[in-house]
C-alpha cells in the first residue's frame, strides 16, 4: 500500500509541477515545464512517504 501512495504522490506532484509554467503563459512542453515536473515529482514522493508513514504503512 505504501508504494501505491508514493506512486500517486509522484504522479500528482509531477502533473501539477508540469502545469506551473502555463500559469504565466509558458508552454507545457518547455524545458521549464520538465524541470518543474521533476521537482513536483520529488515533492510528491516525499509527501507520499510522509503520508504512508503517518498512516502506519511504513
Amino acid at each position: 500500500m505504501n508504494k501505491f501512495i508514493i506512486g500517486i504522490g509522484m504522479f500528482v506532484g509531477s502533473t501539477i509541477g508540469s502545469y506551473i509554467p502555463a500559469l504565466w503563459g509558458g508552454s507545457v512542453l518547455s524545458f521549464t515545464s520538465i524541470l518543474f515536473s521533476v521537482i513536483g515529482g520529488l515533492v510528491g514522493i516525499w509527501l507520499g512517504y510522509r503520508v504512508s508513514k503517518y498512516l502506519g504503512f511504513i
